[in-house]
């Protein structure tokens, strides 16, 4: 199944976080998302560019609506021209399936941008 197409699971405290193997099969399905680490803490990071700010602020809507939607929330920073979107599961401070499958979601709110 694809990611995008996917909804997001409700997670609990003691959900498993993906394994490096999962983590890199998901990837190949969003090649464009790098592994960071935040304050100890993996997650995805993608950087969106665009020709304004009322475009990147019109994008950081449509990720609010969608992590409104997923009951799963990101960390989203609006400039000029440019938005960088950062997705990891809070409860397990870590990777979960659900954060690979709302970063394939942001790629299709934005087009493959």
């Amino acid at each position: 199944m694809s990611l995008n197409t996917e909804r997001c699971v409700a997670c609990r405290a003691d959900a498993p976080r993906v394994t490096d193997a999962e983590a890199a099969e998901l990837r190949a399905q969003i090649p464009d998302w790098e592994i960071v680490e935040q304050n100890g803490i993996p997650a995805l990071r993608r950087v969106y560019s665009f020709s304004d700010f009322a475009a990147a602020l019109a994008f950081t809507n449509r990720v609010g609506a969608l992590a409104e939607e997923e009951g799963h929330h990101p960390a989203l920073l609006t400039e000029w021209g440019r938005v960088a979107v950062s997705w990891w599961t809070h409860k397990i401070r870590g990777l979960h399936r659900n954060d690979f499958v709302c970063a394939a979601r942001t790629d299709a709110l934005a087009g493959g941008a």
